[in-house]
């Protein structure tokens, strides 16, 4: 269980990264570790930290760990979202539409889950599918006046769309 201070202390050690230069927020963040070896949350910062300096196969073994040391919230979701753009972009493609369908059950109204899938049916060579979801994302979640007034024709889109790469 993240204790508030703890959320804390891994609060600074994100808002004090160099993205350009992780391995200080990698030391950091695998010291809390040490301290906390089965917290989820940290299981999951230590994964993301891996994940931005570019070592996606490591990050990978934390984001299913913290998922399966039962990280939830928030944290969950953008575990969801971390997992299955990492597993995109290392080119397995079915695994990330997985993680992310997965993801959607648990959080529906995610709008970053939907997006982040479409990006995976694109590189899967479905780019019907990629733009059809992201319309029904827009018709679903962005319920603007505009939006609401062509939210059927949208909705027709996408679902057409996504037929053409079924």
């Amino acid at each position: 269980m993240t204790t508030p201070d703890l959320r804390s202390r891994l609060d600074e050690i994100f808002a004090a990264r160099d993205r350009a230069h992780m391995a200080p927020t990698i030391a950091a963040f695998l010291d809390v570790l040490a301290e906390h070896p089965d917290d989820a949350t940290v299981l999951y910062e230590v994964g993301g930290s891996y994940d931005t300096d570019g070592q996606e196969e490591t990050a990978l073994g934390y984001y299913r760990r913290a998922m399966d040391a039962g990280l939830d919230g928030r944290w969950l979701r953008q575990c969801y979202v971390q997992y299955g753009s990492t597993l995109r972009n290392l080119g397995r493609l079915d695994e990330s539409l997985a993680v992310f369908d997965e993801g959607l059950q648990r959080f529906p109204e995610s709008e970053s889950l939907g997006i982040f899938r479409a990006l995976t049916l694109h590189a899967a060579g479905k780019p019907s599918a990629a733009l059809g979801a992201v319309l029904t994302v827009i018709a679903d979640r962005f319920p603007t006046d505009e939006v609401q007034r062509y939210e059927a024709a949208l909705r027709g889109n996408g679902a057409y769309l996504a037929s053409l790469d079924a």
